[in-house]
């Protein structure tokens, strides 16, 4: 779910598929190592800062995903409350809807009340952080009032405040993260449903919650690794921080970080797209390729190319897949669909980043948006540039190394991590 200040031109646009899958993870227990710390992500049925020391014991939280985004469940405030929003690599900034709120987006938890929390304080505009996004105003009161906007057309407005966050650690005790700085959103609009109360913030910039642990677990690592979302509900995937997070094996496969102005985004280099055995280059018109031309965001579900490479590649699918496409349904728009429950002929796509091949079986890309129907999990954009979804992240251990500044791979079973 990639983040725009407000006020810079939008550059690069994409659009959103609504594929109604349900699944709910949770985080469940966690494990310290080497100073660092893990957490699983259980998934079950549903309806629809500045940390305070390295603790000795490992902090938990629960983690949600819904209708193709993760969320992870904090609490925030004393005494404390449960939030949860959408886990994000895309955007930086952690916020909840706060009361009182003009104009919010319907949730089914309450929202957080910062008068009932003896730990909230709003940030000053003379403060450091208030200076660390581009789009702050001050306020008569003095408060750092912000605006954050996204690619998705979404959008919260608030007052950036400092709370202590609560999780939870193998042990069963509290373990509070003081001085947290988050937004308080009192208008909050867009592509949201009802179980989101937020966004956590994962991106490479200073507000992020990555950037806000530091060092306080050993190291700037964090890794993921997400079970596919039909996968049984007794399941659990893992996220790990800190020490202990790398990503190490025989099957491991690296690449670079590509360093921009723009440092939330998690930019990487890719070089084309193999379906089967045809090679498409990322750029079809030239034999140069824009280093940083994709990038790694957990918030977007479908991998997102530019038009000319995603006719390519979803017309090389189709002649390689020995089924007839679904045609002229309007539930289903042009995505490449079939009407089946399994495609047993599925071509191996191969993401081919600088340094590393990564392949993708049909698990990371065909998604079943409806009961015996499966959708090619791509889309197109206009722009150069495209997004690396956590439809194809599944599956895959997926290690954020912002030290060494690169971003690893191993193919894994998550259902058994």
């Amino acid at each position: 779910m990639y983040y725009y200040p407000i006020t810079f031109h939008l550059s690069l646009c994409f659009l959103i598929i609504s594929i109604n899958f349900h699944l709910l993870l949770h985080f469940s227990a966690s494990e310290v190592t080497k100073g660092g710390f893990s957490v699983k992500l259980i998934h079950k049925n549903s309806p629809r800062p500045i940390m305070r020391s390295l603790y000795s014991y490992t902090p938990q939280s629960q983690t949600n995903a819904y209708l193709g985004h993760y969320l992870m469940e904090l609490s925030i405030g004393t005494p404390p409350i449960n939030i949860e929003g959408v886990l994000d690599t895309g955007s930086d900034l952690i916020w909840t809807q706060c009361v009182a709120c003009k104009n919010c987006y319907k949730q089914l938890n309450p929202l957080f009340d910062p008068q009932l929390s003896s730990t909230y304080s709003t940030m000053s505009c003379e403060s450091e952080q208030c200076h660390k996004l581009d789009t702050t105003l001050c306020s008569i009161q003095n408060h750092c009032n912000y605006t954050y906007a996204y690619a998705s057309a979404s959008m919260t407005q608030g007052v950036l405040a400092q709370e202590t966050i609560t999780l939870t650690s193998t042990t069963g005790e509290a373990v509070s993260l003081e001085g947290v700085v988050f937004g308080c959103g009192h208008n909050n609009t867009g592509s949201f449903n009802d179980h989101e109360m937020g966004i956590i913030g994962l991106g490479g910039g200073p507000m992020s919650l990555i950037s806000q642990m530091g060092y306080s677990f050993g190291s700037m690592k964090f890794s993921q690794c997400l079970v596919p979302f039909h996968s049984d509900i007794s399941i659990s995937s893992k996220m790990s921080f800190g020490d202990g997070s790398d990503v190490l094996g025989d099957d491991v496969v690296s690449t670079p970080l590509v360093i921009k102005e723009d440092n939330t985004p998690y930019f990487v280099t890719l070089l084309g797209i193999s379906v089967g055995d045809t090679y498409i280059p990322f750029n079809i018109s030239s034999k140069s390729v824009e280093k940083g031309n994709i990038f790694i965001d957990s918030g977007t579900p479908p991998t997102i190319l530019p038009q000319q490479l995603y006719d390519q590649v979803v017309n090389e699918v189709r002649n390689q897949v020995a089924l007839e496409p679904i045609e002229n349904d309007q539930d289903l728009g042009s995505q490449l669909c079939y009407r089946t429950r399994i495609i047993e002929e599925v071509p191996m796509l191969i993401a081919h980043f600088e340094g590393a091949d990564v392949q993708l079986t049909s698990t990371q890309t065909f998604i079943p948006p409806k009961d015996g129907v499966l959708c090619l999990g791509l889309t197109n954009t206009s722009s150069d540039g495209g997004i690396y979804g956590n439809f194809a992240q599944s599956n895959y251990l997926i290690g954020f190394d912002l030290e060494r500044q690169m971003v690893s791979f191993k193919p894994v079973d998550c259902t058994k991590q």
